[in-house]
């Protein structure tokens, strides 16, 4: 249950082309917020800040979002939805074999986080500066996502195709590998985001073993 000052869920509508970052993540007014918190951080932000760089009054924003934390919570319910969305479209085209998912997986967390670097970096980072609900509504969706993970490696383990010893802490190295590249990867500073995920593709086959 959502209260009056907290956006409904988002659900991303489905993806044609997972990897296709073309269009805009978010609406003029969430762009604004994201662009201010990474500069800022949450707690540094004001609505009046946000509402001037969309080129808003600020009361003409609260028509879109009621409070600051709404804005947030919108602004990270928009990077899970989108993230699973891409992430469900990829496991889909990969088909049943576990090896194939995997690297269609990985690939996908890897584009994600290059391509939608800042919203990746604040729905991770801003996760303290949510109020209980929807704290744990964040932790629920992000535990959604890992899911799909889980049992991509689980089955490759029983396939024999990934050689692995613990499957929960694979599964979380390669999360924290991929969802890293937020936090460093700029384009045109080297590799193109196409080219780094190959490379962590590989990396990620080594680390399960694949046979």
């Amino acid at each position: 249950m959502t209260t009056a000052d907290e956006p409904a869920s988002v659900e991303a509508a489905p993806i044609d082309d997972w990897r296709d970052y073309s269009a805009d993540a978010l609406p003029p007014e969430l762009a604004a917020a994201l662009e201010c918190f990474v500069e800022s951080g949450f707690h540094g932000t004001t609505v009046r800040v946000i509402a001037a760089r969309a080129g808003l009054s600020v009361a003409g924003y609260y028509h879109h979002h009621p409070s600051k934390e709404a804005t947030l919570v919108a602004v990270m319910r928009s990077a899970m939805a989108d993230l699973y969305a891409r992430t469900l479209a990829a496991d889909a085209e990969a088909g049943a074999d576990p090896v194939r998912r995997l690297t269609s997986h990985v690939e996908c967390l890897v584009l994600f986080h290059a391509h939608r670097g800042d919203l990746a970096f604040i729905a991770a980072s801003e996760i303290r500066s949510l109020g209980p609900q929807a704290r744990a509504e964040h932790i629920a969706e992000r535990d959604r996502q890992q899911a799909v993970l889980e049992s991509i490696v689980h089955e490759g383990v029983l396939q024999g195709v990934f050689s692995v010893a613990h499957e929960r802490d694979a599964v979380r190295a390669l999360v924290t590998m991929c969802t890293g590249v937020s936090q460093w990867y700029r384009s045109g500073g080297g590799l193109e985001a196409e080219e780094l995920a190959a490379e962590y593709v590989e990396l990620a086959r080594r680390m399960l073993g694949v046979r």
